[in-house]
């Protein structure tokens, strides 16, 4: 059996992980940053934002990915950074009501793609491996939707995520396939993307008919062979079909939206 923690997509994730510590070291928040001391935490909590590489308690790292109002989000986003994208990869960051996109969410505010190179660069790499590494790992501390979900929001584009996965050609890859569309069928036969879209740039339509049109072409060959997904691939057949000819199909689930 495969060392999970010896392969190529985990060395690579934990040389991501490396490479955000130094290229995010000495950050912190801006001198002026301000935050609700009712609602979010106090002066001294807020203080610890603007002094560099101190380890923050998980609750307030969570207030501070979360809190949709701080001045400058990209600076204190690159402050949380190292210490964050570990709590991600291990399953420590706690899901909001919508999932996992709402960490995307946190970074699509944070603006990080116009970040000077060497940190856009360091973010890339990061989510390139840690969805490289969550594809190979039989049993991935955040489900490979959810991660899907966050890389999305994160980067504002789904289909280079799902290149990936469709390149990706194992039985550990096609398991989650099953799950995700387990979990997606049921948006996607409302017609509705399986996550919440922050950014309007995001064309939840557009996304949404992208994932559904792949899921359709690439689902059936990678688990139609596999037993006890007959119901599951009748429901992703359902989902490329429109009209009547989904809602009369004999499979069809019998939803209510």
């Amino acid at each position: 059996m495969t060392n999970v923690d010896d392969t190529p997509a985990q060395r690579r994730l934990d040389r991501a992980l490396d490479r955000l510590d130094t290229t995010f070291r000495g950050m912190t928040a801006r001198r002026e940053e301000q935050q609700c001391a009712c609602h979010w935490g106090s002066a001294e909590e807020l203080a610890q934002l603007k002094a560099p590489d101190t380890e923050l308690t998980p609750d307030l790292l969570r207030r501070t990915w979360t809190a949709p109002d701080w001045n400058d989000h990209g600076a204190v986003l690159r402050r949380i950074l190292p210490q964050f994208a570990r709590a991600l990869v291990h399953g420590l960051v706690e899901e909001s009501l919508f999932g996992m996109a709402t960490v995307g969410h946190s970074f699509a505010r944070g603006h990080w793609r116009q970040w000077p190179a060497d940190q856009s660069a360091a973010v890339w790499e990061f989510l390139r491996a840690w969805w490289a590494q969550s594809l190979t790992d039989p049993a991935p501390p955040v489900p490979v939707h959810e991660v899907l979900a966050l890389c999305t929001e994160a980067s504002t584009t789904l289909g280079p995520w799902l290149a990936v996965w469709e390149a990706l050609d194992d039985r550990v890859a096609d398991g989650h396939l099953a799950e995700a569309a387990a979990h997606w069928e049921y948006d996607l036969l409302g017609d509705e993307l399986p996550w919440d879209t922050w950014d309007t740039r995001n064309d939840r339509e557009a996304l949404r008919t992208e994932l559904a049109a792949w899921l359709v072409r690439c689902a059936p060959a990678r688990l139609g062979g596999r037993h006890g997904h007959e119901e599951l691939l009748h429901r992703i057949r359902l989902i490329g079909l429109t009209g009547p000819a989904r809602w009369d199909d004999p499979h069809w689930p019998d939803y209510r939206y």
